[in-house]
């Protein structure tokens, strides 16, 4: 089913068909692509201003904090004004941001540039999410599921390995890779302009950007079950993100610059096929899974510390892009099944304002542990924190299970009786679309 209404095309727009999924689902990709870029230069930039660890984690959370904001105040705004007008608007400040991320000649730039992305990321994600649900087809059902989780890891991936070749062989790095996104995201703004809106306008938008809980009874359950392995990959994500060079250089010294950035591409490189293939998993068994593998990814990350070796680093982090891709996918589908299709926007901000508070504070912290103890304690006590995080969500997660496993059947042999009861689509054996209440 196309959820497009024909009274909401405008008699100017040419791009229709596939061409609208394709385009929402590559502003999701770019604008992650374009958040982790910085991650390789990173080391650069700690070199040519002499910053600290700190400076560098308050740099990558300031995007995350600002991001969190925007979720909280424009994470439903798309469901009041249309999904283009909030995409457009985001896209500008994208361009300013990395305007600045070009032109940058200190920290403070560097700050600045990375809340004016943080403000664009999180005012685009929940609109470019929505709209790809919006368009579902019945003829490719959880599609839409499929390119909300696969997108981010694939562009945060794709946003590391440029700029990672750009460090390595192109003039002018920190320069580059912005003019190459510049230019990317002028040409989708201009490509957005001649697609069709995607959802009805509907009155209440200066009320919508109250920051407010935006979740039905049971999308708030399902976040609460999955809220401890979601706070887990994502933490770890924002380790190997900004202090991931930093870390990669306390195992091997003498290993390339471009090694930093390698580690978190590898997690990322691992997350987007992980959420492909555990698509059609049943939602919580994909994230019991992920959470299960963060454990020995941690362990795996200690023991290159402990080794001074960067094979059992890379290794973890493999893991750990296993883990966050089936945490991701599952936690995400678990928590959209069940919103109604004019709430799906601001669903989608209340999942990912806990993502990136998950990504933004535990690393700020790692940064100040790490200027007033070290880099070492403050990845030992890291690393134990998200240990912890992950076996409550073992926990949580198998106690369900267990309960299902186990649930009493009849006490004494008797005559058979068929069941004509329809199984909810939540509790099938496999689940081919989760969202599926978008369609009823």
């Amino acid at each position: 089913m196309q959820s497009v209404s024909a009274g909401l095309v405008s008699p100017r727009t040419f791009i229709s068909g596939r061409l609208p999924f394709v385009l929402h689902a590559s502003i999701l990709i770019a604008l992650l692509a374009a958040s982790s870029a910085p991650t390789p230069l990173y080391s650069r930039y700690q070199a040519q201003w002499r910053l600290s660890a700190l400076d560098i984690t308050v740099v990558f959370g300031a995007y995350a904090l600002a991001l969190l904001i925007a979720l909280l105040t424009t994470g439903t705004l798309s469901d009041h004004i249309g999904r283009r007008p909030v995409l457009m608007g985001a896209l500008a400040v994208q361009v300013a941001s990395m305007t600045l991320f070009a032109t940058a000649g200190g920290l403070t730039t560097l700050i600045g540039a990375r809340v004016l992305q943080g403000i664009a990321t999180g005012a685009a994600t929940g609109a470019a999410g929505a709209a790809l649900l919006d368009l579902e087809s019945s003829a490719r059902p959880g599609r839409s599921a499929l390119a909300n989780s696969i997108a981010p890891v694939t562009g945060m991936a794709a946003g590391v390995l440029g700029a990672t070749l750009l460090v390595r062989f192109a003039p002018g790095p920190t320069t580059t890779v912005y003019v190459a996104l510049i230019a990317l995201f002028v040409a989708q703004t201009a490509a957005l302009a001649w697609t069709s809106e995607t959802a009805r306008p509907r009155p209440g938008a200066l009320r919508s950007m109250r920051p407010r809980p935006a979740l039905p009874p049971a999308a708030a359950h399902a976040l609460l079950l999955n809220g401890a392995g979601v706070v887990a990959v994502w933490a770890l994500g924002g380790f190997y993100s900004s202090l991931g060079p930093a870390f990669t250089r306390l195992v091997s010294p003498g290993g390339p610059e471009s090694a930093g950035g390698m580690v978190f591409f590898t997690l990322t490189a691992v997350a987007a096929p992980t959420v492909y293939f555990t698509r059609r998993m049943r939602a919580d068994v994909s994230a019991l899974l992920g959470s299960c593998a963060v454990i020995p990814a941690v362990g795996l990350s200690l023991g290159a510390l402990c080794l001074a070796d960067p094979v059992p680093l890379f290794a973890g982090a493999a893991l750990a892009g296993f883990g966050f891709g089936a945490v991701s996918q599952g936690a995400l589908r678990a928590v959209i099944g069940s919103v109604p299709a004019h709430r799906k926007g601001g669903a989608l901000a209340s999942y990912h304002a806990l993502a990136y508070l998950a990504m933004s504070l535990p690393a700020i912290g790692a940064g100040a542990l790490t200027a007033g103890f070290g880099l070492r304690t403050a990845a030992l006590a890291y690393a134990g924190c998200v240990a912890v995080l992950a076996g409550i969500a073992v926990t949580a997660l198998s106690g369900p299970l267990r309960g299902r496993r186990t649930s009493p059947g009849p006490s004494h042999p008797g005559p058979k009786v068929k069941n004509t009861a329809p199984v909810p689509a939540d509790t099938a054996t496999h689940v081919p679309c989760v969202l599926a209440t978008h369609n009823r």
